[in-house]
């Protein structure tokens, strides 16, 4: 039995995409919404918990870099007395966190 080249290409690029994972706006709902919520502003009831800074704020922006940004979502973050803030997200790839970042820069209003 033979299977045609194209057959082939289009099974390989189906497995690719679906080993690629979910994009950034869906890991954004999964990950991080809960907190942050949907626009990042972090009017959610785990947001005003922890008292969490609104990404949608340009200054809360300047104030990390995107390296800060995806060493935080693997890491987590701490406050000054070592308490966690922030859990590091679990089951993403870092490619995924590093796709994630763009996302963060455009919740900048």
């Amino acid at each position: 039995m033979k299977i045609s080249h194209t057959i082939v290409v289009a099974i390989l690029a189906g497995a690719a995409f679906t080993a690629r994972g979910a994009d950034a706006k869906t890991n954004w709902g999964e990950h991080c919404s809960k907190c942050h919520g949907d626009d990042g502003i972090g009017n959610t009831k785990q947001g005003k918990k922890l008292s969490i800074a609104s990404l949608a704020d340009p200054k809360v922006q300047a104030k990390f870099t995107d390296e800060d940004a995806f060493k935080s979502m693997k890491e987590g973050i701490k406050d000054d007395k070592g308490k966690t803030r922030m859990k590091p997200i679990e089951g993403l790839s870092d490619a995924e966190m590093k796709e994630l970042v763009p996302f963060v820069r455009a919740l900048k209003k």
